[in-house]
């Protein structure tokens, strides 16, 4: 019995020490949250500015030769020279291989030699003729005889023009043992060398010419961009940059093709950036980021791109008081990019907003402005939404 009542005892004494703790262990949540409130958070602030932002659209392209040929042989023979450096450049007309012209030049001696052969008997028939003309007037030629000379005149005429046809032909073979570049470019590795046997029919080629100066970029945008980007050739150049993997520019152009159908089975278009390339800062074959300027939006309200947030509402920001007390301020956002946002509605210009530190205030938290962000809002371009 005694130690039943010694057990009671203890529980009372601990439910009593157990009240007091929980009366006296410090202040409550809700009293915390108002504490918290009162005291200023850190933030990193900007200010909304008005400036002009271009828009553009964003791409994977690829480095396309503005004209590229394979080089062929236009005649059947063997190279006897070839007369370029590999990776050279070279200007149209300039002659890259030789063919042997010994058999050439002696099909041309010999359609000139029979053109002289019918040259003369044409000479002669035409010489008789006249003779049988002048008999027949008086009767010593009979009509068979005139009409017979006559017929081999215009036989022979007929001849010593198929022999110059023939002389032509053979000169036009002749000029084509000189292998000559089509266009002005530059050519790639050698692919036949002197003492190969060429013919007119095969696809190897002996070099590949392509032309970079200026050079394409193809690239593909869904279908939707269009619209979009034929307004823009329509009201003026549409600026295309082209960039490399770490977002560095290395030439700006310009749209110049369009193609004159959508792709069904992936529902995207295909595009043409022309660039000058004169410091060869593109090569066929490469891959390049591509940034396509379809307009520029004046005089926005722009700010970095991470004084937005996004809430269940949508986009919002932070805006820093007189008194230094935070607003959740609704946004409706135009465009964005990496580093800048354009705000169509909730903003104005001079408006301080918060940049980093969001994740620690809320509307009505008082806050203390520890740093001005390094402000690139304006200077970059922004995206199609």
């Amino acid at each position: 019995m005694r130690r039943l009542i010694l057990i009671i005892a203890l529980l009372a004494a601990g439910a009593a020490t157990v009240s007091i703790d929980t009366r006296w262990s410090g202040p409550s949540i809700s009293q915390s949250v108002a504490q918290d409130n009162t005291q200023a958070i850190p933030v990193v602030t900007d200010k909304a500015r008005r400036a002009d932002v271009p828009i553009y659209l964003s791409g994977l392209g690829t480095v396309q030769a503005f004209n590229s040929v394979l080089v062929t042989s236009r005649v059947d023979g063997q190279i006897v020279k070839v007369r370029f450096e590999e990776g050279g450049d070279v200007h149209a007309g300039d002659v890259l291989a030789e063919i042997d012209r010994a058999p050439f030049e002696a099909a041309l001696a010999q359609a000139e030699a029979n053109k002289l052969k019918d040259q003369a008997q044409l000479d002669n028939a035409r010489l008789d003729l006249a003779r049988y003309t002048n008999l027949a007037k008086t009767g010593a030629a009979t009509t068979q005889q005139l009409d017979t000379t006559r017929a081999l005149v215009a036989q022979t005429e007929a001849s010593t023009k198929v022999d110059q046809a023939l002389i032509d032909t053979a000169r036009v073979q002749l000029n084509y043992t000189s292998i000559r570049s089509p266009i002005e470019g530059r050519v790639g590795r050698r692919l036949l060398d002197a003492g190969n046997i060429v013919r007119a029919t095969d696809t190897t080629g002996i070099v590949t010419v392509n032309q970079i100066h200026p050079i394409f970029v193809s690239f593909a945008l869904p279908a939707d961009t269009l619209p979009q980007l034929r307004a823009g050739l329509k009201d003026g150049n549409v600026i295309v940059t082209a960039l490399d993997r770490d977002g560095r520019a290395l030439a700006t152009g310009a749209l110049a093709v369009i193609d004159n159908q959508i792709n069904p089975a992936t529902g995207t278009i295909n595009y043409k950036a022309k660039f000058d390339n004169a410091d060869d800062a593109l090569w066929p074959g490469q891959f390049v980021n591509l940034r396509i300027q379809l307009a520029i939006r004046r005089n926005v309200i722009a700010v970095p791109v991470t004084a937005v947030q996004q809430g269940p509402d949508g986009p919002y920001a932070f805006v820093v008081g007189d008194d230094r007390t935070v607003q959740k301020r609704p946004l409706k956002v135009g465009a964005l990019n990496k580093t800048t946002a354009i705000i169509d509605d909730g903003l104005q210009a001079g408006e301080q907003i918060v940049t980093d530190g969001q994740y620690r205030i809320q509307a009505g938290s008082k806050v203390e402005v520890t740093a001005q962000a390094a402000s690139s809002a304006g200077t970059g371009p922004a995206n199609s939404p």
